[in-house]
């Protein structure tokens, strides 16, 4: 009897969660799993390029509560949608991408068919602050109540990292025996090391500048205005350099009017969102990879997954100290976690680094090996399964 993985997060969606149950249900048997994936304008360009068993449905809601009238009705109208799917794919238990929505969902299956479920947690969204929820889940009585009875009845919790797992300790009182850390790991067949490549560059717009990457949401902890601000000092001391940025988000307008008001249009380029060969050539081409994040309330970076694909490509990391950051890297071999809440710190370490190409080259070595013995998904998926079964919800 398979099991449903019920998450908005899933290809074409990107971001961290996402990538992280790609890579680890498609590794799993296909007969044993069927996948409930969110909805997405160009699912169709993935879906028909995969042999998952993959159901789409409406995951997104602007509502997470069930105590208004449109979230309540949204619960419910998913819950008939489930168990249709329940019916016809004979699904024993669940494993639920987020603690919310998603995990109630499966909490209410659970009340209704009995069916045991497994909760994943990724760090932020069970802090003060959530994504996508300017008031934050922790600022709310109702989802603070509804994520201890998602956690509560859960038959097993999956951690992101050992930050996120000492959250769930001491905020939400999981027992420890309940927790189970998984990390998220990187596909070191495909983010390698290369040599640099001058057309690659060329056709980047970076030419033989020193060049800062970062990739993720362009979102407020992501810290990404903090390394704008540092490029002011930063570019009299290396005139050559540029901040690339990868990503989309809210914050992008902001981040635009910034650089031009500090008149740094020539030394921030904004990629926006790229494919995925044009990101594993923005990992091999960088310089310096730096996530600045920081804490802004507690809302926090959960793990990092875009720091281990830069260190698979040979990279050395920069990352701010809040959350799960630190256990991406193996400090200061790989790299170094700094706090990011303002740019002084930042341009230090970044100058440092671009100014010692040997130091650069060591730890890039280091951090591949690192990657490979630590986060390579084929040996994940197989602890992931290990998992699955010792916890007496068999695979």
């Amino acid at each position: 009897m398979p099991t449903l993985l019920l998450t908005e997060m899933f290809p074409p969606k990107t971001g961290g969660s996402s990538r992280w149950f790609w890579e680890i249900y498609r590794r799993l048997p296909r007969e044993e799993f069927v996948i409930a994936a969110g909805e997405d304008p160009r699912q169709a360009e993935v879906d028909q390029f995969h042999n998952l068993r993959v159901i789409r449905l409406p995951l997104q809601s602007s509502e997470w509560g069930v105590f208004s009238r449109s979230g309540l009705t949204w619960y419910w109208g998913l819950m008939k949608r489930f168990a249709a799917i329940l019916k016809s794919e004979d699904i024993d238990q669940i494993h639920c991408g987020r603690s919310l929505p998603e995990g109630w969902i499966a909490w209410m299956l659970k009340q209704r068919y009995g069916l045991p479920y497994a909760c994943y947690v990724h760090g932020e969204e069970v802090n003060a602050v959530s994504v996508g929820k300017p008031t934050g889940i922790f600022t709310s009585r109702q989802l603070r109540w509804m994520i201890r009875k998602v956690v509560a009845g859960s038959k097993f919790v999956i951690a992101n990292s050992r930050n996120t797992q000492q959250i769930l300790l001491r905020d939400l009182k999981v027992p420890h025996s309940k927790i189970h850390v998984m990390y998220p790991g990187v596909d070191t067949g495909r983010f390698v090391v290369t040599e640099q490549n001058e057309v690659i560059r060329r056709r980047l717009g970076w030419n033989d500048r020193q060049v800062v990457l970062t990739v993720g949401r362009l979102e407020t902890r992501k810290g990404h205005d903090q390394l704008i601000l540092a490029l002011r000092s930063m570019r009299k001391l290396i005139p050559n350099i540029l901040y690339a940025i990868v990503g989309t988000g809210e914050r992008e307008q902001f981040l635009r009017s910034l650089v031009k008001k500090e008149g740094l249009s020539h030394y921030v380029q904004f990629l926006n969102e790229v494919n995925d060969e044009e990101l594993v050539q923005c990992y091999q081409q960088c310089d310096v990879f730096v996530l600045p994040n920081r804490q802004i309330g507690n809302d926090i970076e959960g793990f990092g997954m875009v720091l281990l694909e830069a260190q698979a490509c040979g990279k050395p990391v920069i990352a701010g100290a809040s959350g799960g950051t630190e256990e991406t890297m193996r400090i200061p071999q790989t790299g170094r976690v700094i706090l990011c809440d303002g740019p002084h710190e930042l341009q230090k370490v970044i100058v440092e680094l671009l100014n010692d190409r040997e130091l650069r080259s060591r730890m890039g070595q280091a951090a591949r090996q690192w990657v490979v013995e630590n986060f390579d998904w084929t040996p994940l998926s197989r602890q992931a399964r290990a998992l699955f079964q010792q916890s007496c919800m068999p695979v």
